[in-house]
């Protein structure tokens, strides 16, 4: 098997499609899709996003320094595209994905009822890196659908049937390979 060498960029996929709800100081809200995010801090619990300075909600963030992630599924496929390919400028994103804006506890933007996990953000850094922003966020509030709850307390994301972004296409996460530590495991 031989290797290709590609020019430097960026092919660490596959990647979480996540939709970013924001608000502003006057109240208005959007969403915007972000591909690149991620965990980066277990205590305190911190995410990270980066998003074009270009983009309209970026100065919504600018603004008021918070944001949520809601995590997509296959349901949500549609209108996490759109939400990516659309400016909230020229349209409410709401409307034309017949998504539910609901407030949340701690932050202004709103959570997007439909997604099983909303996750309130407040930026405590921003790193100018060249084409995007890094927002580095402190994690306020966690919300989760009670659907994917079992009786024992435990969430089950993957009965919410969760997507990934690869490469420029959309993709449902297949079938469970082992749990962390399965490879060390001893066999009963």
């Amino acid at each position: 098997m031989a290797k290709i060498s590609f020019k430097p960029g960026n092919m660490l996929y596959p990647l979480p499609v996540v939709m970013v709800s924001v608000a502003d100081q006057t109240g208005r809200t959007n969403m915007i899709t972000v591909a690149w995010a991620g965990t980066i801090c277990t205590n305190p619990p911190m995410v990270s996003i980066s998003v074009r300075p270009s983009r309209y909600s970026h100065h919504m963030i600018m603004e008021t320094g918070e944001f949520v992630i809601n995590l997509t599924t296959e349901e949500l496929a549609y209108a996490a595209d759109y939400c990516g390919v659309r400016s909230g400028k020229e349209v409410d994103k709401w409307k034309e994905t017949k998504l539910t804006p609901v407030k949340s506890d701690l932050v202004k933007a709103p959570c997007i009822a439909e997604s099983p996990v909303n996750i309130e953000c407040r930026v405590v850094r921003t790193e100018q890196l060249g084409s995007h922003d890094l927002f580095v966020a402190e994690v306020a509030a966690v919300h989760v659908d009670d659907r994917y709850m079992d009786e024992k307390g435990c969430f089950h994301l993957e009965s919410a049937r969760p997507i990934v972004y690869n490469h420029g296409e959309y993709y449902a996460i297949g079938k469970r390979l082992g749990k962390f530590g399965f490879s060390v495991q001893k066999k009963p």
